[in-house]
C-alpha cells in the first residue's frame, strides 16, 4: 500500500508544482522539456532498458504519437491547473479512464456488465457537474474549459496507446517507455529551440531546476504505480481504485485548503459522483473475474 500512497503523492505534487509555476513565472515548456530529460535518465537508471532491442520493427507509430501527445498534453495540463485549479484538473485527468474503457467496448469488442455501464453513466454526469459554471461566472474566460477537456481526451488517448505498448510482447514495456521519453524530450527540445530563436522565451536556470524537480515526481508517479501493481499483482483493481480515488480526494483537499480554490455545490456533487464512478468501475472489474 505504501507504493500507492507514494504514487498518489507524486501525482498530486506534479499538479501543485504546475500551480506554483504561475506564481514564480516559470516557463512551462522549458520545465516540461527538462522534465523528460530527467524522466528518461531515471528510467535508464531504474529500469536499465536494453536499447539494442529497438529496431525498425518496433511500434514506431505509437512511439511517435506518444512523443507528440505527451509534451502537448502536459502544456494543456499546466494551463488547466493555472486557469481552473488542481481540483478540476485532477478529476479531468482521472476520469479520462472512460476513454480507454469506451475504446475497449467499441474497438476491442469487450463485453460490458451492468456495473461498468452504471459507472460510465455516473462518470459523465460527474464531468458535467464538476465543470459546471453559472452563466455570470468568468464570462471572459470561457475558453479555459478547453483545457480540462483536452486533458480528459488527451490522457485518455495516451492511456490507450500505452496499453497497446503493454500488449506488444516483442519488446519489454520499460524499453518502450524509455524510447517514448527520449522522443518526447526531442520534440519538446525542438519547440524550445524554435521559441528561443523566435525571441519568445529565454533559457533560464530556474526553469531547468524546476524541470528536474518536475521530472523526478513525474517519474516517481510511474515507478511507484508500476511497483504497486507488481506488489499487488493479484489485486490490480485495488491499485486502480486506490490510485484514482486517492488523487481525486488528495487533489481536492490541497486545492480547496492550500490554494483556496472555489467550488460550487454542484461542483462538490460532481466530485462525489466521480468517486462513485471509480468505485463502480472497479467493482465491475472484480465482477468480470
Amino acid at each position: 500500500m505504501i507504493y500507492i500512497i507514494l504514487s498518489i503523492c507524486c501525482s498530486v505534487t506534479v499538479a501543485v508544482l504546475l500551480k506554483l509555476a504561475k506564481r514564480y513565472q516559470i516557463s512551462i515548456i522549458q520545465a516540461v522539456t527538462i522534465n523528460y530529460l530527467a524522466a528518461l535518465s531515471l528510467c535508464f537508471l531504474f529500469f536499465k532498458p536494453d536499447v539494442k532491442l529497438i529496431t525498425p520493427l518496433a511500434p514506431w507509430p505509437i512511439y511517435i504519437a506518444l512523443a507528440i501527445l505527451l509534451p502537448s498534453i502536459f502544456l494543456f495540463l499546466a494551463a488547466s491547473v493555472k486557469n481552473l485549479g488542481i481540483v478540476k484538473t485532477d478529476i479531468a485527468q482521472r476520469l479520462s479512464l472512460f476513454i480507454p474503457i469506451l475504446a475497449a467496448y467499441f474497438i476491442f469488442k469487450e463485453d460490458f456488465n451492468d456495473l461498468k455501464i452504471i459507472g460510465l453513466t455516473i462518470g459523465f454526469v460527474a464531468i458535467f457537474l464538476t465543470f459546471f459554471r453559472k452563466s455570470n461566472q468568468e464570462k471572459g474566460n470561457k475558453g479555459s474549459l478547453l483545457y480540462p477537456i483536452m486533458v480528459f481526451v488527451g490522457f485518455g488517448v495516451i492511456d490507450v496507446l500505452f496499453k497497446q505498448l503493454a500488449l506488444y510482447k516483442e519488446l519489454p514495456y520499460t524499453t518502450s517507455l524509455f524510447t517514448v521519453f527520449c522522443l518526447a524530450f526531442m520534440v519538446s527540445l525542438l519547440i524550445v529551440i524554435s521559441m528561443v530563436m523566435a525571441g519568445k522565451i529565454k533559457i533560464q536556470l530556474v526553469n531547468v531546476i524546476c524541470g528536474f524537480i518536475l521530472g523526478f515526481f513525474n517519474f516517481g508517479n510511474i515507478l511507484f504505480y508500476m511497483k504497486a501493481h507488481k506488489a499487488l499483482a493479484e489485486n490490480p483493481s485495488t491499485v486502480f481504485a486506490a490510485m484514482n480515488l486517492g488523487v481525486i480526494i488528495a487533489g481536492t483537499l490541497i486545492g480547496v485548503i492550500a490554494f483556496k480554490e472555489k467550488l460550487s455545490k454542484l461542483n462538490y456533487a460532481g466530485i462525489i459522483l466521480a468517486i462513485a464512478a471509480v468505485i463502480f468501475i472497479t467493482l465491475s472489474q472484480n465482477a468480470v473475474r
